[in-house]
């Protein structure tokens, strides 16, 4: 074997397991894999270099700015509320409707964009409706990976696998290349829901959390409602101490909504506020403990309410469901080291973190995707979470309206991306251009343009690309087909379809499913060229097939939905499983048949 192909090999083996086992951050991996590649002198370092300017990766970048951009116009709002009703209150219609228009949603913007989108309405549909959220929320969330299928721009995997392509010498494919699969797999998943939900989702109630009205959420959690003004006299002790030093959570319970003072008011104040005489404090809890704690500290009640009143009016503030989706910038930090109070002015009453309820301080708990937390704010300022990427509000409210006038021409920008690409423009040089043009048309400024670009995906595609690459140079590629070869050698074209199919699919199901395409794209060109198959469509089997991840919550639609579905890695297995092998004989079958 030759020292190229064993050293490449080597760096495969290790960077699968990284992968995997995610020891480090995947971006970190993909770096680490590109500079071993450097370093060992695989390749040059403008070819270590060359997926930073793949098209790939503008493509990706794109597509992020192009789906913020509708994000912020209200337009995918519109679109969610337009088919909540027209749902009805039958499951199996309010399955096959939503799960159809959240796939084709998602099959022209990131997947987890699109099923965060719908997670909101889902949830309110299960309140108001009586329908458990467990038999909602996971055939939805499939659907949307489902739906990534629908086009050449819907996935990490389809997205890379042109330069792939190209790497290997093979033409590159159109935009909806791929749509007649992503249809019939998008149509056999409704189905599938629609006919077998019953047998396979788990029917209870799981967490039925922040229902639409304030009184019934404050009936299921168990929440304060009642708000206490209590004034700071110059002899108190609690003068000149932050709230975290007088145990407002963690001794006594309390939230401290706000804090006036004249004219002056702080909603939400910073754990690191002083208190200071002549201050009234508006706290939201049992009224025991704020006894408690207007006894210990010598505080005396306000009988005013005047300035406190926005708090008290529920058309102006109340409770709101947060959950935080994967790409969160709260994923892996605390609410301390966020200064979410500071941020956006609202005060955190309750947390689910990875399922357990907690009360008091949770300042220093580690945020994980799908975590849930429980705010009280001003509705205006619980609008402002929705700017971002950061959080899902799922719970409904009516904020002060704003005229929008972006959204005809967000509609514009994305249909014309859309229809420079069907005319047979590059990707890349399509989506670009219109996300630059919801740049000069104010839709999005350039700074939220970048703030919608996540990095992370970016350098985990540019530091994987180059591993493609070396893969084919060195003939690592053509090796290990070789090797599998042996497996298949003589096997009819249909079981070597299937062989392709379960080998994506195994891969995506333990590690990144751009990672699995990268290492599997020069693989399957190899074992086609020594099969005497077309490689093409061999690699868009494999790419499509990357999305075959519903046996395991690893997919980030998974890792989103399985806290508001109450749902444990036993669901997914019984429900994903049957889906699974749906998955491989539809896409096998169309292979042989139309691609082959």
């Amino acid at each position: 074997m030759d020292a190229s192909i064993l050293t490449v090999l080597l760096i495969l083996a290790v960077t699968v397991t990284l992968l995997a086992l995610e020891i480090f951050r995947l971006d970190v991996t993909a770096l680490l894999c590109l500079l071993a590649l450097a370093w060992t002198d695989v390749l040059e370092p403008q070819e270590a270099l060359s997926g930073f300017a793949s098209n790939a990766v503008v493509a990706m970048m794109a597509v992020m700015i192009l789906g913020r951009g509708l994000a912020r116009t209200g337009l995918m709002d519109r679109f969610a509320r337009f088919f909540v009703r027209k749902v009805g209150d039958k499951p199996s219609r309010i399955v096959a409707l939503l799960s159809l228009s959240v796939g084709l949603l998602s099959g022209f913007i990131q997947n987890v964009g699109a099923a965060a989108l719908f997670l909101p309405a889902i949830l309110d549909i299960s309140r108001r409706q009586r329908i458990p959220a467990s038999t909602l929320v996971m055939p939805i969330g499939f659907a949307a990976i489902l739906g990534g299928t629908l086009s050449m721009v819907g996935s990490g995997p389809l997205i890379l696998i042109n330069d792939l392509l190209r790497v290997g010498g093979q033409a590159p494919y159109g935009l909806l290349s791929v749509t007649p699969v992503g249809l019939a797999l998008l149509g056999a998943g409704i189905f599938y829901f629609v006919l077998l939900g019953k047998m396979v989702l788990p029917d209870t109630a799981s967490r039925e959390v922040a229902p639409s009205e304030q009184e019934r959420l404050v009936e299921a959690l168990h929440l304060p409602d009642h708000i206490w003004l209590y004034t700071i006299p110059a002899s108190s002790s609690l003068v000149g101490q932050t709230p975290e030093e007088a145990g407002l959570w963690s001794r006594f319970g309390l939230n401290l909504l706000g804090l006036a003072r004249d004219r002056e008011i702080h909603y939400a104040p910073w754990r690191q506020t002083r208190f200071e005489a002549g201050q009234t404090l508006a706290l939201l809890g049992e009224e025991a403990k704020a006894e408690r704690f207007a006894a210990t500290f010598d505080l005396r009640q306000e009988a005013k309410k005047g300035r406190f009143a926005p708090l008290r009016d529920p058309k102006r503030a109340g409770f709101a469901e947060v959950i935080i989706p994967p790409r969160s910038a709260l994923v892996g930090q605390t609410l301390r080291s966020f200064a979410l109070r500071r941020r956006y002015a609202v005060e955190p009453v309750l947390m689910f973190n990875r399922g357990e309820e907690v009360r008091g301080d949770f300042s220093d708990r580690d945020i994980a995707p799908g975590d849930t937390f429980i705010l009280y704010g001003l509705w205006e300022n619980i609008d402002e979470l929705k700017g971002g990427g950061d959080f899902l509000v799922a719970t409904p409210f009516s904020p002060p309206k704003q005229a929008d006038v972006k959204s005809w021409p967000a509609l514009l920008c994305f249909a014309g991306a859309v229809g420079l690409a069907l005319a047979g423009f590059p990707l890349s040089q399509a989506f670009l251009t219109g996300a630059l043009a919801m740049i000069l048309t104010g839709v999005l400024s350039i700074e939220a343009a970048y703030e919608a670009i996540e990095w992370k995906v970016v350098f985990l595609l540019a530091g994987l690309i180059p591993l493609g690459l070396a893969m084919q140079k060195t003939g690592a590629a053509e090796f290990l087909a070789r090797q599998v070869m042996t497996l298949v050698q003589g096997a009819h074209p249909l079981l070597f379809l299937l062989s392709v199919a379960i080998l994506s699919t195994l891969f995506s199901l333990f590690m990144s499913n751009v990672g699995a395409i990268v290492v599997l794209a020069p693989l399957v060109i190899g074992m086609a060229e020594l099969a005497g198959l077309p490689p093409r469509p061999l690699v868009l089997l494999a790419a499509i097939c990357a999305a075959n991840s519903f046996m395991l919550p690893t997919h980030q639609v998974n890792v989103l939905y399985m806290s508001p579905g109450g749902y444990r890695n036993a669901d997914y297995i019984r429900a994903g499983g049957g889906l699974t092998l749906l998955f491989l004989l539809v896409v096998v079958t169309l292979f042989y048949f139309f691609y082959l």
